[in-house]
Formats: C-alpha cells, sequence, structure tokens
C-alpha cells in the first residue's frame, strides 16, 4: 500500500502546499488504490480520473505560482451520490436518476472544487439516502472494509468503505437520521453531522428536507474540521441555510488536541443503554467515557426521556416528507421513462409504470407510509402527533445543555452486522439509527468518533458527542482531546486491519 494513502489528509496538504508530493501524485495513488481494491468494496458508483487528474494539475500550478486555494487544497474526496455534479452522473443509488448528469453544480461541490479539493467520484449509497446499510442501492451494496461479508452502514456506507478503505482521505456524506455518523461508527472512521443549516442543501438532492444535511467524513477529527470549515457558511440559495458565522471547528480540534478538557461537563444520556445494546459497544463506550474523565472533564448522567420517542417519530416526519419530495420523479421531466412512445399509454399510466420500475422496496415503502401519514383523516393523528414529539425532544436538549456542555452516547447499539441479516426485517434495521435519530430532529450538531473495538467480533465502536445548535466547536474540542488520549492508551492510531481486502488488492 502507498505510503500516500495512509497519511492524513492534514498532512497530505501541509506536503503539496510545501510542494514536497504534488497533488497529480497523491491524487493517481488514491485512484491506483481505488482500482486495487473497490471491486472487492464497490464503496464507488463513479470514477472520474481524467477529471481528477486535471483538477490536480492545475491545484499543483496554482502551487508554483503562490497560490494555496484553501488548507486542503490538493486533497482528494469521494462525493456522496446524492450532490449535484455537473460533469458526472448523479443517480441516488436509483435506476430513476441512472445516468442522469446534471445541470449544475450542489453549493457543497462548487466550494469543494473552489477549496482545490480533487473529487474522485460519487460513492455508493442506500436509494435516496434511505436505508442504514447501503444495502438499498440499486446498483448494489458497499462492503465493510473490516469485514466484506458486513454492511458498511448507511445510507452513505460508499462514503465512509471509501475512507476505512483507503480509497479517499475525505468523503462527504449527508445525515437525514444518522447516515453519516451510523457509517463512520461502524467502518471506525469519523462522521460529523454540522447544525442543521450549516451546510448548504442547495443542490442535495431532497429526501426529507427539514432533516437532511451534508457533512464532513473522515479518519481523523482535524481533517473532518478542515472540511468542515471547506463546505459551511451561508447560502443565499438555500433558504433555510444559517446566516451566521461558521463555528470555529478547526481551532477547536487543534485546541482539543491538547488534552486538557479542564471545565468541560459532559452528560451521558441514560435512554441510550440497555436491552439492545451489544455488550462490547457498552463496554468500549464506558471506556471511552473513563478517558474524558482523565482528561479533566466532569461527567454526569442526563436523562432525556421522549429521546424514547424519536424513532416512531422519524418514521412518520422522514417517510411524510419523502412522499413529497419523491413526487417531482414523474417520468415527465427528466430521469427514467417506462413506456415512453407508446400512444396507447396516457400520462399517468406513464408516470405509474415508471415509479413502479424506477423505485426500490424500501422507497416504496416509505412513500406509501409517508403517504398514508399526511392523508385525510390520519394527519393530525400521525403526523402531526410526531411533530409534537420533535418538540418534546428539543426541549430534552434544551433541558440537557443547560446542565452541561455536550452530551454523549453510543453511536450506534451494535458494530456491523452480516450483509442480508436484516434485509427482510425493516423495524431490525431501523434500530441502528436509535442513537443518531433525535439529534436529526432536534437539528443540533453531532459527530461519532471510532472508540476502539468490540470485544466480541473485532470490528469498530462508534462513540457519538452531541452539541447545542451553532456550538459544533465543542463538540470537536472534546473529540480532538478523547481522539489522543485513545490513540495514547492503545500505543498507536486505530488501525484498519482489513486482510481479506489487502489480499484481494494483491
Amino acid at each position: 500500500m502507498s505510503d500516500l494513502i495512509r497519511q492524513t489528509a492534514a498532512e497530505l496538504a501541509a506536503k503539496i502546499a510545501a510542494r514536497e508530493v504534488s497533488s497529480v501524485e497523491v491524487t493517481q495513488a488514491h485512484l491506483d488504490r481505488i482500482t486495487a481494491v473497490d471491486p472487492a468494496v464497490h464503496a464507488f458508483l463513479h470514477v472520474d480520473a481524467e477529471g481528477a487528474l486535471a483538477a490536480a494539475r492545475k491545484v499543483d500550478e496554482d502551487i508554483a505560482q503562490g497560490h494555496v486555494a484553501s488548507p486542503l487544497a490538493g486533497v482528494p474526496l469521494a462525493l456522496k451520490d446524492v450532490l449535484t455534479t455537473q460533469d458526472m452522473p448523479t443517480t441516488c443509488g436509483s435506476k430513476m436518476l441512472e445516468g442522469w448528469v446534471p445541470p449544475y453544480d450542489a453549493t457543497v461541490t462548487r466550494r469543494l472544487r473552489e477549496a482545490g479539493v480533487i473529487i474522485l467520484g460519487k460513492t455508493n449509497m442506500d436509494e435516496f439516502a434511505m436505508g442504514s446499510s447501503t444495502e438499498n442501492s440499486a446498483y448494489g451494496p458497499t462492503r465493510n472494509p473490516w469485514d466484506l461479508n458486513r454492511i458498511p452502514g448507511g445510507s452513505g456506507g460508499g462514503s465512509s468503505a471509501a475512507l476505512a478503505a483507503f480509497e479517499a482521505p475525505l468523503a462527504i456524506g449527508t445525515d437525514t437520521g444518522g447516515s453519516i455518523r451510523q457509517p463512520g461508527a461502524v467502518t471506525g472512521t469519523v462522521g460529523v453531522k454540522p447544525t442543521y443549516g450549516g451546510v448548504s442543501r442547495y443542490g442535495l438532492v431532497a429526501f426529507s428536507s427539514s432533516l437532511d444535511q451534508a457533512g464532513p467524513c473522515a479518519r481523523t477529527v482535524l481533517d473532518a474540521a478542515l472540511l468542515h470549515e471547506v463546505i459551511a457558511g451561508h447560502d443565499p440559495l438555500d433558504s433555510t441555510s444559517i446566516d451566521q458565522p461558521v463555528p470555529a471547528v478547526v481551532a477547536a480540534a487543534r485546541a482539543g488536541a491538547a488534552g486538557d478538557l479542564s471545565g468541560v461537563k459532559v452528560g451521558v444520556v441514560r435512554e441510550f443503554r440497555g436491552e439492545g445494546y451489544q455488550p462490547g459497544v457498552v463496554a468500549a463506550f464506558d471506556t471511552a467515557v473513563d478517558q474524558l474523565r482523565k482528561l479533566g472533564a466532569e461527567v454526569v448522567e442526563v436523562s432525556c426521556p421522549s429521546f424514547t420517542l424519536a424513532l416512531p417519530a422519524y418514521y412518520l416526519i422522514a417517510p411524510s416528507e419523502c412522499s413529497s419530495n419523491l413526487a417531482r420523479f414523474d417520468a415527465m421531466r427528466y430521469g427514467l421513462r417506462v413506456g415512453e412512445g407508446d400512444a396507447a399509454l396516457s400520462a399517468e399510466q406513464v408516470m405509474s409504470l415508471t415509479r413502479e420500475a424506477g423505485f426500490g422496496p424500501e422507497v416504496k415503502r416509505r412513500v406509501i407510509l409517508g403517504t398514508y401519514a399526511l392523508s385525510a383523516g390520519y394527519y393530525d393523528a400521525y403526523y402531526g402527533s410526531a411533530q409534537k414529539v420533535r418538540t418534546l425532544i428539543s426541549r430534552d436538549f434544551a433541558a440537557a445543555y443547560e446542565q452541561v456542555d455536550v452530551l454523549v452516547a453510543p453511536t450506534t447499539p451494535t458494530t456491523a452486522f452480516p450483509i442480508g441479516e436484516r434485509v427482510g426485517d425493516p423495524m431490525q434495521m431501523y434500530l441502528a439509527d436509535l442513537c443518531t435519530i433525535p439529534s436529526n430532529l432536534a437539528g443540533n450538531a453531532a459527530m461519532s468518533v471510532p472508540c476502539g473495538l468490540s470485544e466480541e467480533d473485532g470490528l469498530p465502536v462508534g462513540f457519538q458527542i452531541m452539541a447545542p445548535a451553532l456550538a459544533d466547536d465543542r463538540m470537536y474540542r472534546v473529540a480532538a482531546a478523547y481522539e489522543v488520549a485513545r490513540d495514547a492508551a492503545a500505543g498507536g492510531a486505530l488501525i484498519h486491519r482489513v486482510p481479506e481486502l489487502e489480499a484481494s488488492a494483491r
């Protein structure tokens, strides 16, 4: 394995800026890695080698002339295939958009390009971001580099798997109910859901508009912070974008790396324990909490009783918004069209045939559920009640943050489960997001950092750190301090042991 692909994004960026290595060399090393291992992992749906190398050459030319576009200029990145790219297909993991090349870039895409970040390609995902395992992709599942028979999380499993397999040092995901954090947890990577409205949703193909949020994925906290600052900030093209300064997440990460959490008060969420939690996950989480204490943090238990209602509330709100958003795929304007040219078919029949062929089972399930929840006579009982629960969850968060600076919990109740194990049981699949959903419903910031390996199966466990809206920097400080302590206790950085993957690369 090339030494270049094992380095952090911050290290690579510094060497590229100092002209110790070129962006072209770094980009080519990652393209070679993709060629070697992605047939086994299937993290990417589209790789743009020619475009990536051209962008890398441009960065190298700019640096030679004394212009460094950003602290991440020249560093490669994997982009979740739910963000529009005018030079690559955007399929959202669906046959409905197979081959569709958008006429515009998402704001996140544009900001990455302006920062000199090299987009390697588009990553696999659960169809329209609906799923917790990346098994719902119309183009086949992505596999977890730690164990190729297990899921890499979802919906952004392609982005997390690309990081864990060293196919890219950075990635972008989107988080509607945990789709950045849960994949981060089960692949041993860092995943961040910024404050809702902190990163523009313009060009992010909508699943649930009041919940969707793009965010950074990386292998270290500092790398995630650097990427966060590149993509965040107000965007007049997004009506939900917050017109406030971006929290100083990079400064917070650097400060946290000093390893002192004196004066920080951490709340352990009581409701995220007990039945259904894998013992190895609980043990790794408890060890992480003990490390925060050793760093000087005060740790207390906090109760957020409405969190137990988050899962059913989410699975009414998100499908309701999904049923509205996905109505745009009507076979009339763009995307798949079944029955075109058959004069005997009405527009309604073409639409029905197209949606039957173009949407997979999970998307259909959620559209039907959402349509029912919004229907006359049921709106108040279901959607309206779920929104009331959402208010209760926000109040629980507000009360908790009056007592503590950040909240912590396991990111997921279990480690990565085998591919196929939960496909036939949607309720078991949905439980993978049990700990992540409350932050989406409240719009607060949250992130997952690796906290070691489960004693049962040797697979990664995620440690979730949550912070109030627009206090993203708090969680970066705590996460960076914890990361340093974790690596010191382990005698080195968390190593991705991927024997099957390395064998396939040879």
